[in-house]
């Protein structure tokens, strides 16, 4: 795919449970954290209140339509992509949405691989409009070939410990706490164990600062981490 979707998150907003339950499992299975919202207003509120590298969002909805919710997230400045599903194929239909703000749209009904296929095109898009190294100190992370150096040297980390190391780097200087790396990393609604952040950042940090005598990242007791 070119870029790591273990610390990528997806907003699903879709009334239709099955179909929402499909795509769920399906990013859940390609690496991605999801939430999901089955109306406008609450997938309007998820999309303003939380960060999300891709937003699936359904035509037809109760309470706001997709077409009102699309005009009101880039109103206020959001810039996520949005990929638009409709049961509507006419071409006045697609024009309508993509005017609204979305950047692709896929007509129902439609094959996962094709879903899947559209889903990576604008993430990689988006992608492209950013600097893919991130660099503090001596430490090195490309988000696009999940490499991690320090002073040169490779670190291998699984793709947990990369994602919350991710999130601690796009945040330097920020204490970033468990609930954010846990919604973040895992879903908005994650249920597990209560301890799970601090067993990574060990873990992590075993990695990461252990021979190093200069130490990067740093627990803020009783909030979070940061680096």
């Amino acid at each position: 795919m070119g870029y790591n979707t273990y610390c990528m998150r997806v907003l699903i907003i879709e009334d239709e449970e099955r179909l929402n339950n499909i795509l769920k499992k399906g990013f859940v299975e390609d690496g991605f954290a999801v939430d999901q919202a089955f109306d406008g207003e609450e997938g309007q509120f998820l999309a303003e209140n939380e960060d999300y590298d891709l937003i699936v969002l359904d035509l037809m909805l109760p309470k706001i339509d997709g077409i009102e919710v699309c005009k009101n997230l880039r109103a206020k400045n959001i810039r996520t992509p949005i990929l638009m599903l409709t049961a509507r194929s006419t071409v006045e239909d697609k024009i309508k949405g993509l005017d609204s703000g979305a950047d692709d749209y896929i007509t129902k009904p439609f094959s996962f691989m094709e879903f899947r296929s559209r889903v990576h095109a604008l993430i990689r898009r988006s992608h492209k409009n950013t600097s893919p190294i991130l660099e503090i100190d001596n430490l090195k992370l490309n988000p696009l070939s999940h490499k991690v150096t320090r002073d040169g040297k490779i670190i291998n980390l699984t793709p947990k410990e990369f994602a919350i190391l991710e999130l601690l780097m796009r945040n330097s200087g920020e204490v970033v706490t468990r609930t954010k790396i846990i919604e973040h990393v895992w879903d908005y609604n994650f249920e597990g164990m209560s301890n799970i952040v601090d067993v990574l950042v060990v873990t992590l940090r075993k990695k990461i600062d252990k021979e190093y005598k200069k130490k990067l990242i740093k627990t803020i007791h009783g909030v979070g981490y940061t680096i």
